[in-house]
């Protein structure tokens, strides 16, 4: 197995390639490609097999993707169409050297383009964020159609909150008749007062003890009141 690298400006950002034969005859080897390190180290990788046709370079070797690493669906067939693209432009030339720089400087491309979707999700949920912030502090604008969307609810709970209490009353015996209601529907009452006192008739007593003899109160005679002028009382 053979394996070197592919030095940039930035040492942090290096991509490297591991090749390894399979056969001579026909020529067979794989080579598997990573990308450089993005912002946070995170990589792409693919591993090609390469297999020389009989009349190799006049004829484009055959190739297939054995297995990637943080790679789309997308990026794959993105890749397949750049070897093609490349093997059919470099016919006639010994050219596995130029498709895997090619793949390489793709699989360093998919890296940026991570960071920067990255990015883009990251401001796209700053934005929902704040937005979501502005609606609760605005509120919902009220329209005719709201308006009349939330009063239907509005109606519908208070509706059924006064069934439920209405419920509880007649439950709890809370839900009684008024005297003028009873008086209303059971027409015995109209002579109860009547019937109350022939069915007590003379059965009532009374205590005497509760009154005092007529000779044991002190009444005041006219005569001994000093002020008591009978002429007066004639002239009146």
């Amino acid at each position: 197995m053979k394996c070197w690298h592919n030095r940039t400006g930035d040492p942090a950002r290096r991509s490297s390639l591991q090749t390894k034969v399979l056969s001579e005859n026909p020529t067979s080897f794989t080579i598997t490609v990573t990308s450089e390190a993005g912002e946070n180290d995170e990589t792409v990788q693919t591993t090609l097999k390469f297999t020389y046709a009989e009349k190799y370079p006049d004829e484009v070797p055959l190739y297939e993707l054995l297995s990637q690493e943080n790679l789309e669906d997308n990026d794959i067939t993105d890749i397949l169409k750049l070897l093609q693209e490349q093997a059919e432009e470099n016919l006639g030339m010994v050219m596995i050297f130029t498709l895997v720089s090619a793949i390489q400087e793709k699989l360093n491309e998919i890296v940026d383009q991570i960071k920067t979707r990255r990015e883009e999700e990251k401001k796209q949920k700053e934005k929902e964020a704040e937005e979501a912030e502005k609606q609760c502090f605005h509120g919902t604008p009220v329209t005719i159609e709201n308006f009349l969307s939330w009063k239907t609810k509005f109606d519908a709970e208070l509706l059924e909150i006064k069934r439920k209490k209405m419920k509880e009353e007649e439950q709890s015996g809370k839900n009684k008749l008024t005297g003028k209601q009873l008086f209303e529907t059971d027409h015995n009452l109209d002579t109860s007062d009547i019937q109350f006192l022939e069915e007590a008739g003379n059965s009532v007593e009374v205590d005497e003890s509760l009154f005092q003899e007529m000779d044991d109160l002190e009444l005041e005679d006219e005569e001994d009141d000093p002020d008591y002028n009978p002429v007066s009382l004639d002239s009146d």
